[in-house]
């Protein structure tokens, strides 16, 4: 008797130690995060963009984790995901110093900020980028980063190639460098005029990415220390007023589709610091301008949108009324 009574207490005891196994689940685990700095550009094997990590506080998911153990499972957790992931820093500045080596980008970001890159008088002295800081009176900080300087062919990854026109794409505007007396990379390449190093450095942008010439520029012409340099200054002036009658100065496949129109060409030297000055100028009226255009496109946005929300008022019209 006292065993069939307490049988039917038993069952229940089993009942409940069953179903608490089926609902027992491990404790989640940690989510692992990779810390990067802004500007990263995650993408997989085939080279598709994942996401673009451009400003603090940029996150995205990469892998998911497998599913924990249960009872269907026999509490055997599954594998997650296994992905292999590219990070491609890009930099990102307000400007980027576009040009051939040697033609005193390092000397003009020394001029131009307190940095310190290596300065010689041969090629590739820049190896990797450089940030300097321009100062203003009013406490105004614009960001210039030297880049490795091009050789013809960079976009088919010649020189520094694809290592140097990854971080044009980040930079708000850009800061052609030329040398007013020419350039020569070596005894068997042939000589460039100011002008035909323009016209190749543009080329070399749009055979990377079309879009890239259509960024906000501005030409420095460096090096107005040397001698003639007044008269080729003013050659280049007419030459890039019609760059169309001068094509014929370069091969057929390195002529630009499009030409850039410079919000200012502006002479210096960077080795005696005439122009400096001026050209600080130049590159705060360019970078304000934009600033100025970018919000007033952002406040005609948000003044469309609010039209949108807001539903039309009835309004009275004047006229004879309607007999009842």
């Amino acid at each position: 008797m006292n065993f069939q009574q307490s049988n039917p207490k038993s069952r229940v005891c089993v009942r409940a130690c069953v179903c608490s196994v089926r609902a027992l689940k491990g404790q989640k685990g940690e989510d692992q995060e990779v810390l990067a700095p802004p500007g990263i550009t995650v993408t997989n094997d085939d080279g598709k963009v994942l996401s673009e990590l451009n400003t603090e506080g940029d996150r995205v998911l990469v892998a998911r984790g497998g599913q924990g153990g249960s009872y269907h499972s026999e509490f055997l957790p599954s594998k997650g995901q296994t992905r292999q992931i590219r990070l491609d820093l890009k930099l990102i500045a307000d400007l980027g110093l576009v040009g051939f080596p040697n033609a005193g980008k390092s000397s003009l970001l020394t001029a131009l900020s307190h940095a310190k890159p290596q300065i010689a008088s041969y090629a590739f002295t820049t190896l990797r980028p450089e940030i300097g800081k321009v100062m203003y009176e009013d406490h105004k900080q614009i960001s210039v980063a030297d880049l490795p300087g091009l050789i013809e062919g960079a976009h088919m990854n010649r020189g520094m190639g694809h290592q140097f026109l990854k971080h044009v794409e980040r930079t708000r505007q850009l800061l052609f460098v030329v040398d007013v007396c020419g350039f020569q990379l070596a005894s068997k390449t042939p000589f460039r005029s100011a002008f035909e190093a323009v016209q190749l450095l543009i080329k070399e942008l749009e055979l990377y990415k079309e879009d890239l010439p259509c960024k906000p520029a501005v030409l420095v012409v460096n090096k107005m220390d040397l001698p003639d340099a007044e008269d080729k200054l003013t050659e280049l002036q007419e030459q890039l007023l019609n760059p169309h009658e001068f094509s014929h100065l370069l091969p057929d496949d390195m002529v630009p589709k499009n030409n850039m129109v410079f919000r200012h060409v502006v002479p210096i030297s960077a080795a005696t610091g005439f122009g400096i000055a001026h050209l600080k100028t130049c590159i705060r009226q360019s970078l304000d301008k934009d600033a100025s255009m970018a919000t007033e496109s952002l406040h005609c946005d948000r003044l469309q949108a609010l039209r949108g929300a807001v539903p039309a008022k009835n309004t009275l019209t004047w006229g004879p009324t309607a007999s009842v």
